[in-house]
C-alpha cells in the first residue's frame, strides 16, 4: 500500500503543476537580468542558490547595478520578502514536532506558488505525513525548475538581443502567482493599495518607492483584515 507521505506528494506536484508555468519566463528573465548588470556566470548562480527570491533578486538588481550601499539593498529585499513571515506562521502547524534543521530547510524551499496552491489543504489535513509529502514535494520540485531556468538564462543571456524588453514576461509570470492568492478582501485591498502605491511614489530616491509600496500594501492589509474581523463580529 502506497504511504501517506508519498500520497500527499503525489497530489502536491500534481496540484502544483499548473501553477508552475508562470515559473518559466520568470526564471529566464531573472537569469538574463543578472548577467545584464554585469555579473559573471559564476556570480549569477551562486546569487540565485542562495537567496532563492525571484521577487528580491529583480527588486535588488537594479540597486546593484546603480552602486546602491548596502544597507539599501539588503532593506529593500527585506521589505520584497516580508510576506514569507505571514506565509510562515499560516503554514506552521505542518511543522509541529519536526526537527529544526527540517523547519529550517523547509524555509528556505518557501515559496508564493506553493503557499498559494497547496497550504490551505496541508494545514487542514489530520495525518502529518501526507501533509509534510503535499509541501514538500512541490516545493522541492519548484527549486529544482527554477535553477534550471535560471541557469538556462545565465547562460544564454548572450544570444538574447539587447533590444528585446523581457520586463513583461516577468509580470506576466508573477501575474500568474499572484492571482491564486486574492482570494479575500484584505490580500485584494493590501495587493492593490501596494501597487497603486508604489506607481505614485516611484519617483523617489534610491528606488524606495518600491519599498514605500510594500509598506502601504501590508498596512492596508492589516486594516482590511481588521475591519472584516470587526464586522463579522458585530
Amino acid at each position: 500500500m502506497e504511504s501517506a507521505f508519498r500520497r500527499g506528494a503525489r497530489e502536491g506536484v500534481r496540484d502544483f503543476l499548473p501553477i508552475s508555468v508562470g515559473l518559466l519566463p520568470w526564471a529566464v528573465v531573472t537569469g538574463i537580468a543578472m548577467r545584464s548588470i554585469g555579473l559573471t556566470e559564476l556570480e549569477a548562480l551562486g546569487m540565485n542558490l542562495l537567496v532563492y527570491a525571484g521577487t528580491a533578486q529583480l527588486g535588488a538588481l537594479p540597486l546593484i547595478a546603480a552602486g546602491a550601499p548596502l544597507w539599501l539593498i539588503m532593506l529593500t529585499a527585506l521589505a520584497l520578502n516580508l510576506r514569507f513571515v505571514i506565509f510562515s506562521a499560516a503554514i506552521a502547524p505542518l511543522f509541529a514536532g519536526r526537527r529544526w534543521s527540517t523547519r529550517l530547510l523547509s524555509s528556505y524551499l518557501l515559496v508564493d506558488g506553493v503557499f498559494a496552491i497547496c497550504a490551505d489543504k496541508a494545514v487542514t489535513s489530520d495525518d502529518p505525513q501526507w501533509r509534510w509529502g503535499y509541501y514538500i514535494a512541490p516545493s522541492v520540485f519548484n527549486w529544482l525548475v527554477w535553477q534550471l531556468f535560471v541557469a538556462g538564462g545565465v547562460f544564454g543571456a548572450e544570444f538574447v538581443p539587447s533590444d528585446w524588453s523581457l520586463e513583461f514576461m516577468v509580470t506576466i509570470a508573477l501575474m500568474v502567482l499572484v492571482l491564486p492568492m486574492l482570494r479575500s478582501r484584505p490580500m485584494l485591498v493590501a495587493a492593490l493599495a501596494g501597487g497603486l502605491g508604489a506607481v505614485l511614489l516611484r519617483g523617489l530616491p534610491l528606488r524606495l518607492g518600491v519599498v514605500a509600496g510594500i509598506a502601504i500594501g501590508i498596512a492596508a492589509g492589516f486594516a482590511a483584515e481588521h475591519w472584516q474581523q470587526r464586522r463579522e463580529a458585530a
